[in-house]
């Protein structure tokens, strides 16, 4: 018997094998995975994208330093200025990572009683331009099934409104985001994801056997596929075969390679993340010496802020660990950030006139044309996943002298990559900043811009981090790159992004509907007819 022969009788014979077992996987995971889809695409959508905006008008305030020392504060996680109902900016004060956040009014010093619950409901409200009564908020410091732990952010404010369709806010208000936003539509999508598609349900005890029957299933899949492919290599008909049995072949031809990427792609992520599981590793910097803080940038604030839109003020830790202000500056003309481009010679001209020369430090002012505001609930969903930059360039003052800094973002960036590793700067490989989501530092993160540090041994892995705020926002080892490239473009078909973040999901949505219409329903139909016939025989 020939070779042809052989593999055509022999995968003839496995693909009949598996037909049970791989039709009804394919059911789960391909109706299970639709979920996800229609979570994208149909569900609760901000009105909202940017966060409020506010003009820092800090001329005649009390210094920030004379705040915090007159309410007992000398070190802080973080200290920065955030937008205020009403208009006008509120100083912002983190003591420990996952406490509610302390508000003080710049303009005399006073602590804003319940700030923290305050500000999540006035940046609820203005990302979801709504009006309703809340009626329960809670500060949620850990991850549940309703607010998993892809969502990266803690601590945030739960706000349930008022309505009958549950919804539900979720306010990280340490970055001013909507972290997410769920109703009773999206909370039963996401149970039924987790219930049929990750297998959450499943006690923490028996993980190792979710993952062996999750890989057999899965397997299953892939090898139905690559009988089948092998199938249609080595049998030829001369004629069309009537009915389901024809139309299950013909799809054959066009669906066998997405169920090979998807089945592929999911039994790597299974054992990778058997091997090490997902976790955020989002983690704050630590305590800032604000004491120290002695120079009042409230008195300069005229000369400072001349010829400049100052889009916030924050104190950080600077490379040799002393505090600095650095000052955010918004985009040029109003655009919304999106590439690297150096600190133009007309604000650098302007910060010498001030009286603080100064240079930028790693952050954008131009934009493309593209890269304007969403408006609409698709350019927002498209944004989401893309990824806009809100900012500007930034300046760097010493907080102490009130001096320019010598370093800039990117010797911050590599100050917090060498607290969070301990590795040496010569294992630095390469410092960029970051300012699109990819598949190394994709859209849950919900930063930008970030820098990105490459090291090599003995880190081996990639941080991305936010010197605006001291922030190791995610650490990625070299070992997992390759299986994060695969899932993005063979699972997710992230290959698809030029067409749009809805044409991509409506492909994907169409290829699997294909999937169940043209290979699970039909080939589940052949075989339990089979199984019959041959129980009838066997009676008869």
């Amino acid at each position: 018997m020939s070779m042809k022969n052989t593999t055509a009788r022999w995968s003839l014979s496995k693909h009949r094998v598996l037909a049970i077992v791989g039709g009804i996987s394919l059911l789960i995971w391909g109706l299970s995975g639709l979920t996800h889809v229609a979570m994208v695409l149909f569900g609760p959508q901000q009105a909202q994208f940017l966060p409020p905006r506010a003009t820092v008008a800090l001329a005649g305030a009390q210094p920030i330093a004379t705040t915090l020392a007159r309410h007992g504060i000398a070190e802080a996680v973080a200290v920065k200025t955030v937008p205020a109902a009403g208009g006008g900016v509120l100083w912002q004060v983190t003591t420990q990572p996952l406490a509610e956040r302390r508000y003080f009014r710049p303009s005399d010093g006073a602590e804003i009683a319940d700030g923290d619950e305050a500000q999540a409901d006035f940046l609820a409200r203005h990302y979801l331009a709504t009006d309703r009564a809340v009626t329960s908020a809670v500060l949620q410091t850990a991850f549940d099934a309703d607010y998993p732990w892809v969502n990266r952010l803690l601590p945030v404010w739960k706000l349930r409104f008022a309505g009958d369709d549950g919804l539900t806010a979720y306010v990280h208000t340490e970055t001013s985001s909507l972290a997410a936003v769920n109703n009773h539509t999206k909370n039963r999508l996401q149970a039924v994801f987790r219930t049929l598609h990750t297998w959450e349900w499943v006690p923490e005890r028996l993980g190792w056997l979710r993952v062996a029957v999750i890989f057999l299933m899965v397997g299953s899949l892939l090898a139905i596929a690559l009988t089948g492919l092998a199938m249609l290599v080595t049998i030829r008909r001369k004629a069309r075969l009537p009915g389901a049995r024809g139309w299950h072949r013909r799809a054959g031809y066009v669906l066998a390679l997405p169920l090979i990427l998807f089945s592929a792609s999911g039994l790597y992520h299974l054992v990778q993340s058997a091997v090490s599981p997902a976790v955020s590793n989002l983690a704050m910097g630590r305590p800032i010496d604000v004491a120290s803080g002695r120079w009042p940038v409230e008195e300069d604030w005229a000369r400072l802020a001349e010829g400049r839109r100052i889009a916030g003020v924050a104190l950080v830790e600077g490379a040799e660990g002393q505090p600095l202000y650095r000052i955010a500056l918004a985009p040029s003309g109003g655009a919304m950030g999106g590439g690297m481009h150096d600190h133009g010679p007309a604000d650098a001209a302007a910060a010498a006139e001030s009286g603080r020369s100064g240079h930028d430090h790693g952050a954008a002012p131009v934009a493309p044309a593209s890269a304007r505001v969403p408006t609409t609930d698709a350019e927002m969903r498209e944004a989401r996943f893309a990824g806009i930059r809100p900012d500007g360039p930034a300046i760097l003052l010493d907080a102490a002298t009130g001096e320019p800094a010598v370093s800039g973002d990117r010797d911050l960036a590599l100050a917090i990559a060498r607290r969070f590793t301990g590795a040496p700067d010569g294992a630095v490989r390469s410092v960029e900043l970051v300012t699109r989501f990819s598949h190394d530092y994709d859209f849950r993160n919900k930063r930008l811009p970030v820098w990105r540090v490459d090291y090599g041994t003995p880190v081996n892995a990639s941080l991305f981090v936010d010197p605006g705020a001291g922030v190791l926002v995610d650490r990625v080892s070299d070992w997992e790159k390759p299986e994060r490239l695969v899932f993005s473009l063979a699972h997710k078909w992230n290959f698809l992004f030029p067409v749009g973040r809805l044409a991509q999901n409506a492909v994907v949505a169409g290829v699997v509907l294909a999937l169940i219409a043209f290979m699970a329903v039909p080939g589940l139909r052949m075989r339990l007819v089979r199984r019959g016939r041959k129980r009838n025989t066997a009676t008869g």
